[in-house]
């Protein structure tokens, strides 16, 4: 398979007079193309720093980042905003919708940012909201406001989806939607999905986990027989 991304002895750091304190300390990793991958840890450990870095969100104090052959890791303000429009989607715990506009405004709304955006009733569709496309976000469960986060990220087209907590502010059942919605985008349409989350169960049906504490890696797992989200006690 195709490796998408590298993150090659990355730290991040951050000085407070004298004191220096590592986010993320010599982080090293690599994912391929359509690679459904969990980041895990508790709380505090460096998970959301990396989506951060690897979102064009942060900067990076040593090492790289590549994605696509591209060092992001040099990437300037401008570069990282292209980037961010065009390879990234992100998903998170909250979801970041707008009140005002509808289901279908929220996701059309990636037209403006990528000319090649995917056709926003599509989208909808293959998240199991095409009855839902006139309704504004408070007239939608938060599993539904969810899948609308998800297909607006699905819209962009991008090469990764970056998930932070997505499941976080949902029940266990709504939850369970969600997921097997994400694992079905990597399996089934080869997009790269990146989890975190402190959910120790998700690392069973990962293809890939990356564990992480205190800023560093302490294991890199591959699932030869990833379970899927149905099959675990979410």
């Amino acid at each position: 398979m195709k490796k998408v991304i590298e993150f090659k002895n990355v730290s991040k750091a951050y000085q407070t007079g004298s004191n220096v304190t590592y986010a993320v300390k010599d982080v090293s990793f690599a994912i391929e193309e359509g690679e459904f991958v969990v980041v895990l840890g508790p709380s505090g450990a460096g998970k959301s720093t990396i989506l951060n870095l690897l979102g064009g969100m942060d900067y990076v104090s040593d090492g790289e980042i590549i994605v696509n052959g591209k060092k992001i890791s040099d990437y300037k303000d401008n570069q990282l905003t292209d980037y961010r429009a065009e390879d990234v989607g992100f998903v998170f715990q909250f979801y970041n919708l707008i009140p005002s506009l509808t289901t279908y405004e929220n996701v059309n709304l990636m037209k403006d940012i990528k000319k090649t955006a995917m056709d926003a009733k599509e989208v909808l569709a293959l998240v199991g909201l095409k009855e839902h496309l006139d309704k504004f976000p408070t007239q939608l469960s938060g599993g539904e406001q969810q899948r609308v986060s998800i297909a607006r990220a699905i819209a962009k087209n991008p090469t990764m989806l970056l998930c932070d907590e997505p499941t976080g502010a949902l029940d266990s059942e709504t939850g369970i939607i969600v997921l097997e919605l994400l694992q079905k985008m990597s399996r089934e349409y080869h997009k790269t999905v990146i989890i975190v989350t402190h959910n120790a169960v998700l690392a069973e049906t990962a293809d890939k986990v990356i564990r992480i504490r205190n800023g560093k890696i302490v294991a890199i797992e591959k699932n030869e027989n990833p379970k899927n989200i149905s099959e675990v006690n979410y």
